[in-house]
């Protein structure tokens, strides 16, 4: 009993500091004529607006998706504030928020008699509200003196893997490099992006999103002569980003690209 006792006290304990570190993610909004969008966003340690910093911006999964400004940091953002990568990788880290009635990709998603879900990716199409908004903020966020513009960088996970291949396409000059982990896209759109380097994850046994998608657009990058790097997980499911966010190339990979 007293075991069970102590073991629930320091699961407790350790939600409590989890969240306390995730306070150090300062909370904003960006608002302008109809785009509104929260976000959660880490400075550097030290950080003096004089200098000029790597950004980047992760993009959650329909999990997370709200208003609280809160849930988009439910995977991933412990990552950026462990002490070595604080350290070694100064850089401004923004989790922005999708509101449930939208959706990062211009994506039709729909549900067959099993309750499995199909996706049809849209080539080219308008951008769904949200990537509208989330245009409008990466765009504000580029007029800070304080961003480097030579260090932009994109990444995320399910619904946000698919943003950041939808984020590419709509701002290819943008980015330096991007992470895109158990999403999917047209392949029609890959020319739009193809120039841009990428690093790919996805679970082999992912049931939600087929891992034929992040497979066929790798495939694809390849023959066009893009970087792009493939890690296909073979006993993940559809959680392949906890492995991804793991990977300890991850960071340095990404941050050792700077724009063209």
């Amino acid at each position: 009993m007293n075991k069970i006792c102590l073991t629930l006290l320091l699961l407790l304990i350790g939600s409590i500091l989890n969240a306390q570190d995730l306070k150090k993610y300062d909370r904003g909004s960006f608002i302008k004529g109809k785009d509104s969008i929260y976000y959660r966003i880490l400075f550097p340690e030290n950080f003096n607006p004089t200098q000029k910093y790597p950004i980047v911006f992760v993009l959650h999964g329909r999990g997370e998706s709200g208003n609280d400004n809160e849930k988009q940091l439910t995977h991933g953002a412990k990552l950026f504030l462990e002490d070595d990568v604080r350290k070694n990788f100064p850089a401004i880290i923004v989790f922005p928020q999708c509101p449930v009635e939208s959706y990062w990709a211009n994506v039709n998603i729909t549900t067959n008699e099993k309750g499995k879900r199909n996706f049809s990716f849209v080539e080219d199409g308008k951008p769904t509200k949200a990537m509208h908004a989330l245009k409008g903020m990466v765009k504000n966020f580029l007029r800070k003196p304080y961003v480097d513009k030579n260090q932009v960088y994109v990444g995320g996970l399910s619904m946000g893997g698919m943003g950041t291949y939808e984020m590419l396409r709509r701002q290819r000059r943008t980015f330096a490099a991007a992470f895109a982990i158990c999403g999917g896209d047209n392949t029609n759109n890959i020319k739009k992006y193809q120039t841009v380097p990428l690093w790919i994850f996805h679970g082999g046994k992912d049931d939600i999103v087929d891992p034929a998608f992040s497979m066929a657009i790798a495939e694809r990058l390849k023959t066009v002569g893009g970087e792009v790097k493939f890690t296909l997980y073979p006993d993940a499911n559809h959680n392949s980003w906890d492995s991804a966010f793991a990977e300890p190339e991850l960071l340095p990979w990404l941050f050792s690209h700077k724009k063209r």
